[in-house]
């Protein structure tokens, strides 16, 4: 039978067969390189503390959302308005002020103090302020503190307010002078009470359930928003924009009735308009 004789080791060698190895292997060793990439390194990311100082001032805040409520009242409220409807709102995270602004705070930013009740001391909330004057605060603010302060929405206070609750006054149906400053003569469901006939100074009574102090009674609150109606469709994030020449006012005061201190309850101002019991809390952009 015939075979194939195997190659002795002494054979010849194979020149080109040896280059054309030597090119692959290069081929392969460029391919590798070529696709490799550097590894992307990325910041740790990192949730935003759930409360802060601001330096300047000292005013603290509390990180409030994101979240999904129910914004108005419902039918059965007791004294709700007709402005009141019910409608789906949700908000972004952001930041609220623990405490309404404070005669101090104001003085330390602008240099003066504008309130009628000074003899109430520098933790009274500040008031006597209209619309236009908090917006220069906040711009000194923010140019002497850091960037982001701002006024909050409607939305943004009214789901503070309510801190997860549905009740009129968020997670309680009732309120009196024993609860917060307002009137006492005109409770909402309680007893009569006290009537203090001026501001106390902030945090002297109970936070809400997200450690928000004073969102009912003490002093009115401006917001960013004009007095617009309602719409009646799902809102994400919204911001009362129209033709109105009036902004909303939130959270009722030391001179009005239980009622006024709503979550729910809608009041407005001209944006001009100075009293004294009418003042601000500050909201935070989230960085």
């Amino acid at each position: 039978m015939t075979g194939v004789t195997p190659a002795s080791p002494d054979a010849p060698h194979d020149p080109h067969r040896t280059r054309r190895i030597r090119l692959l292997l290069v081929a392969v060793a460029l391919a590798a390189i070529f696709a490799w990439r550097p590894p992307v390194l990325r910041a740790p990311q990192t949730e935003p503390p759930p409360n802060w100082m601001e330096r300047y001032t000292g005013m603290r805040f509390v990180l409030v959302g994101p979240g999904t409520f129910r914004m108005g009242t419902p039918d059965d409220e007791a004294e709700r308005e007709a402005q009141e409807v019910p409608h789906q709102v949700t908000v972004s995270r952001f930041y609220l002020a623990q405490y309404e602004v404070t005669q101090a705070e104001w003085q330390r930013v602008m240099g003066r103090n504008p309130s009628q009740f000074q003899d109430c001391g520098v933790r009274c909330p500040v008031e006597n302020v209209n619309w236009f004057e908090v917006q220069q605060f906040i711009r000194q603010l923010n140019v002497k503190g850091q960037t982001g302060f701002r006024l909050p929405t409607e939305a943004e206070w009214e789901y503070s307010c309510r801190a997860g609750g549905t009740d009129p006054f968020g997670s309680r149906s009732t309120l009196s002078s024993v609860d917060a400053n307002i009137n006492g003569n005109y409770p909402y469901h309680a007893p009569v009470g006290a009537f203090r006939g001026r501001p106390v100074p902030v945090g002297q009574f109970p936070a809400n359930g997200w450690g928000l102090f004073d969102m009912s009674g003490n002093v009115w609150e401006w917001t960013e928003d004009w007095s617009c109606p309602y719409p009646s469709g799902a809102q994400t994030n919204p911001i009362g924009r129209c033709g109105s020449d009036t902004h909303i006012i939130r959270g009722g005061s030391w001179l009005f009735d239980g009622a006024s201190a709503r979550c729910g309850l809608r009041y407005t101002h001209r944006p001009q308009d100075r009293g004294y019991s009418l003042g601000v809390r500050l909201a935070h952009d989230v960085w």
